[in-house]
């Protein structure tokens, strides 16, 4: 699972995913990608499952960039706690993703495994997704 090493805060604060990404829109590595149409905060266990379903279709050929990083701390309060008392211990990593941005890229394989192998990943995450292609000139 996806984490950082270190961190400046042990917990953050929820926020708001506002506007459409404007780093990372474009496809940088790979030939093709799947890119985000929606705000969605994504966790580290959703990326990775991703992860695995998209390089077990490919059986392991090509290659695979992601481009999303789970840096920020979701905390949680033991169920049946009573009110106050401090906020939760940090319990998992999400990602905040932005609609426009390229969750995945993947090159070295043909253009149908691509298509298949990115829908099976974008069936893991909880995120409406696009596949794209770079046109080669």
């Amino acid at each position: 699972m996806m984490q950082p090493k270190k961190t400046k805060f042990r917990k953050a604060h929820k926020g708001r995913i506002h506007g459409v990404a404007t780093s990372g829109a474009t496809l940088s590595f790979g030939q093709f990608g799947l890119k985000a149409m929606a705000p969605e905060r994504i966790t580290a266990r959703q990326i990775e499952a991703a992860r695995r379903a998209l390089t077990r279709h490919m059986k392991r050929a090509g290659r695979v960039w992601i481009r999303i990083f789970p840096d920020v701390p979701v905390s949680k309060k033991p169920i049946e706690v009573r009110m106050g008392k401090g906020k939760g211990t940090p319990e998992l990593w999400v990602c905040r993703v932005k609609p426009g941005r390229i969750l995945f890229e993947i090159d070295g394989v043909p253009v149908e495994l691509a298509k298949e192998a990115l829908t099976l990943a974008a069936a893991k995450l909880p995120i409406k997704t696009r596949f794209i292609a770079r046109i080669m000139e």
